[in-house]
């Protein structure tokens, strides 16, 4: 079972923190049968993938058959070219005949993160998120003091003596860095001892494709909607982009325009199905995002984020606002008294 542990201000697994990496991997290995069918279960990003792509590499030769599913679209373009240009064998949850299935995995989440994980029992939970409650699982690692769970894999990948093939270093490489934010996340030494040990191995040309692909041709229109609605006060830029199909957009718009020279803020927002979404950023330095997106939007729906980076999505029913009442005036309106 893993107990919490308060260890410089975040909760911790006491079982496995203070445990080596090579009885970590021994306790993890003994779960398992060589008759076993294993399911390792993930919401697909690229932490996550790479963090399964490695257990499926360490279970190898040790289990009868390996699955990885997800229950969740996979719609972000980067994400795509990483499955398709390593070849990752992923399935849809609801493709899984769980009576084929003898030990189940999670990893890079806890069960009770999504509905569909809370109605399985796992015989192993191995996670870098603050650890949400005790677990009465055979094998838990759950360490938040970690950046990634991809460090955490290269870990156990070393300790089993198993250098990674180009691709699951390329993957795992790939996590860490989306994962810490390329570091300016909060992480630890571990985090960047297996950053390093990846980066001889991973092709990072093609970790760079990766991150490069996250625009759809179709998508170049929203841009020309942004600027033609962007409005400027004071050093903050406001635009409302309207109905759009998939709200990472709002993301890159967002990260474009903070780019610009003297702006302070960045408010983009859009309409995604029946909710506003409202991107934020800021400096981080004298500024909060999170704060600011909790602040306007924490009790209407959704709402949150870091110093520098913030998200916000609210029923429009909430607002008491249609679609049509919605532009970058009221999205002004509705967030200027909040920044400073």
């Amino acid at each position: 079972m893993a107990r919490k542990t308060k260890t410089n201000g975040s909760y911790i697994c006491e079982q496995s923190y203070k445990k080596s990496a090579k009885i970590r991997l021994e306790e993890f290995l003994a779960v398992f049968d060589k008759e076993d069918t294993v399911l390792i279960c993930i919401v697909a990003d690229p932490d996550s993938m790479a963090s399964a792509m490695a257990i499926k590499r360490l279970l190898r030769y040790r289990v009868k058959q390996i699955t990885i599913a997800h229950p969740n679209e996979i719609s972000r373009l980067n994400n795509l070219e990483m499955v398709d240009r390593l070849r990752i064998p992923l399935i849809k949850m609801g493709s899984v005949k769980m009576s084929d299935i003898s030990k189940k995995i999670i990893v890079d989440s806890q069960p009770d993160h999504l509905p569909i994980f809370e109605k399985i029992t796992f015989d192993a939970i191995i996670d870098h998120h603050p650890l949400s409650q005790e677990w009465e699982t055979p094998y838990v690692d759950i360490r938040p003091d970690y950046g990634a769970a991809s460090s955490m894999m290269v870990e156990y990948l070393r300790a089993a003596g198993i250098k990674p093939s180009v691709a699951l270093a390329t993957a795992l490489f790939y996590g860490i860095k989306v994962d810490t934010q390329d570091f300016e996340k909060e992480a630890r030494l571990a985090d960047g001892i297996s950053f390093r040990y990846l980066f001889d191995i991973a092709n990072r040309n093609l970790v760079r494709k990766f991150e490069l692909t996250d625009l759809r041709r179709s998508e170049l229109k929203y841009f020309s909607i942004a600027l033609n609605e962007l409005k400027y006060s004071k050093g903050k830029f406001y635009t409302h982009i309207g109905k759009v199909k998939n709200p990472d957009i709002l993301v890159i718009i967002a990260d474009f325009l903070n780019h610009v020279a003297d702006i302070d803020w960045v408010l983009v927002s859009g309409i995604h199905g029946d909710n506003l979404v409202v991107i934020v950023r800021c400096d981080g330095y004298r500024k909060n995002a999170g704060d600011l997106a909790a602040g306007v939007f924490g009790h209407l729906g959704s709402a949150g984020g870091h110093k520098g980076a913030a998200r916000a999505q609210v029923p429009l029913k909430a607002l008491e606002l249609t679609e049509y009442e919605i532009n970058s005036q009221t999205l002004m309106r509705l967030t200027s008294n909040h920044m400073s």
